[in-house]
């Protein structure tokens, strides 16, 4: 089994609770009770760790975490019940002999809905394990998420694109601590977005910087989203 990600390291990203926010485009509220209440509560119980780690008193975790928060956050808005989820996450690791089962590309491609019995499953090669949804689980932004992600080889969450790979932001822990930047350039977003706020015009930031004038339009709407 891989090893657990929970504490700062170079390589598997460092996040603190506003980024989660920002990046996920979710509130600080929620972000911050997802990783205190479910994560670290009731699956770090599981696993008798913690999945987060302190960082000058603000909570922190790991690439894989934040991806498994954008899936299984998706399990919680379809109304799926959180013994259930944890049931699913608890038989997919021992499955995939992994912490972190909702950011491998096998699992999350075997997610699926039954709209007349309106449940949703997960297909471990013919055996579905059902999950209990009371509502429709937005399985077409699931499907979504794989064209969000770029895979390494043992098929883990290596990148993540938040607003699709069109855009040119992308977070990758291997990078500047997985900090969302430009993709192929050390370039954070809100740098850009700093100069756009003071008056500069999107032309010449990208002339100063080099880059193309959708890069930077990118980075504006990233910061501008979150």
């Amino acid at each position: 089994m891989i090893a657990f990600e929970n504490k700062p390291e170079i390589g598997k990203g460092i996040y603190v609770t506003r980024d989660v926010a920002k990046i996920l485009n979710i509130s600080y509220e929620k972000a911050n009770r997802w990783i205190t209440n479910f994560w670290d509560g009731k699956l770090g119980k599981h696993f008798q760790e913690k999945y987060s780690w302190e960082i000058e008193d603000s909570r922190a975790i790991s690439f894989h975490t934040l991806i498994e928060l954008f899936v299984m956050g998706q399990f919680h808005e379809a109304g799926v019940k959180s013994k259930d989820v944890l049931l699913a996450h608890q038989e997919m690791s021992k499955a995939f002999n992994t912490k972190f089962p909702f950011a491998l590309k096998s699992v999350i491609e075997g997610i699926s809905f039954d709209p007349k019995t309106k449940k949703i499953y997960w297909d471990d090669h013919g055996t579905p394990v059902n999950l209990n949804g009371t509502k429709q689980l937005n399985i077409p932004f699931i499907k979504l998420l794989l064209k969000r992600l770029d895979f390494d080889q043992s098929d883990m969450a290596a990148k993540f694109w938040p607003r699709g790979k069109e855009n040119s932001i992308v977070v990758d822990p291997q990078r500047k601590f997985g900090h969302p930047i430009l993709d192929g350039r050390n370039i954070y977003p809100e740098t850009l977005h700093g100069y756009f706020k003071a008056g500069d015009t999107i032309p010449f930031i990208a002339y100063i910087f080099e880059i193309t004038e959708k890069e930077v339009q990118d980075a504006i709407d990233f910061c501008e989203a979150a």
